[in-house]
């Protein structure tokens, strides 16, 4: 699309400008353009064609062109050339003789072994390059435009993981932002966060997870010891892209199942009547409200909530 069809289509010039950039970035980077892919006799949609058949026994060709999206006579040069190699077989297809099936041979099936190694190893030496974040956000990236172009887009993934450096900041600045942004809090609130993520770090007590989405963190929990008897979850957060998701109610179950792992006989959380959707987590959980209050705090007046589930 040159300047002038970008005008005509309503994109704004500079953001196809950006995609066809990061194409021939990502094309020289992983040698598209050179004579053969992974240095090896085989085009990009050479290879493309081995690796669809490798993934079967044999593939019914007008199968392999729709999920190719190749010209039928493009292809069937691509496989005379690789019959002639002997790098796969046609024949007719046992259901329908109008059909022609094609399989790779047992010296196919070498190639493609030897093209996957390949491509698993320059990727390899692409991200050993690269910090465990900066992995993560590049998985992440990748996965977030396969989710938008797809043909069938993908629901959102989240896993939930340990903390890492970096995620108690973040914790902390999420809180802080978040409750201003929907709240309006002050900040006498990320005050309160961050000592709570501090006692945390010290005491080495209970434990902590974070969601994350596409390799970003989109949400958090932790689970604290309160007392011999009693476990306490503290700072439940979900990023507001990623709710919806069923995270929230994730989080509290996984710290439900550490607080009885850990021989606690009951969990305990403070919140705010405010807190609408937290609440209402916390109630499908199992937790009872034993007690409520007004105050005032972060700015407001409040009505402050202590909410228990017996283990």
């Amino acid at each position: 699309m040159n300047s002038v069809e970008a005008a005509r289509s309503g994109v704004p010039v500079e953001r196809v400008a950006a995609v066809r950039a990061f194409n021939r970035f990502y094309t020289h980077l992983i040698g598209v353009v050179g004579e053969g892919l992974l240095e090896t006799p085989y085009s990009l949609t050479e290879a493309r064609v081995i690796f669809e058949l490798a993934q079967r026994d044999v593939a019914e060709v007008t199968d392999l062109r729709r999920s190719l999206d190749l010209d039928a006579g493009y292809l069937s040069r691509i496989l005379s050339r690789f019959e002639a190699d002997g790098l796969i077989h046609r024949d007719r297809s046992p259901d329908d003789a109008r059909r022609q099936v094609a399989g790779l041979t047992g010296h196919g099936r070498t190639v493609y072994r030897e093209l996957d190694g390949r491509s698993g190893d320059q990727i390899g030496r692409i991200l050993s390059g690269l910090p465990e974040d900066d992995q993560r956000r590049l998985v992440g990236a990748m996965g977030a435009i396969e989710g938008i172009l797809g043909e069938r887009r993908r629901p959102p993934m989240y896993v939930l993981r340990a903390f890492g450096p970096g995620d108690f900041g973040w914790v902390v600045q999420r809180h802080g932002a978040l409750y201003a942004a929907e709240y309006g809090w002050d900040a006498t609130f990320e005050a309160l966060v961050a000592r709570v993520v501090a006692d945390h770090i010290e005491s080495q007590g209970g434990d902590a997870w974070i969601a994350e989405v596409d390799g970003e963190p989109a949400g958090c929990v932790f689970c604290v010891r309160k007392s011999e008897r009693v476990a306490q979850l503290r700072l439940l957060l979900v990023e507001p892209s990623a709710r919806g998701m069923g995270i929230g109610g994730r989080l509290v179950e996984e710290c439900v199942r550490f607080a009885r792992r850990s021989g606690h006989d009951e969990l305990v959380l403070w919140t705010n009547d405010v807190l609408g959707a937290a609440r209402r987590i916390y109630q499908r959980a199992g937790f009872e409200l034993v007690e409520e209050g007004p105050h005032h705090s972060f700015g407001h007046d409040l009505v402050e909530q202590t909410w228990s589930l017996k283990l």
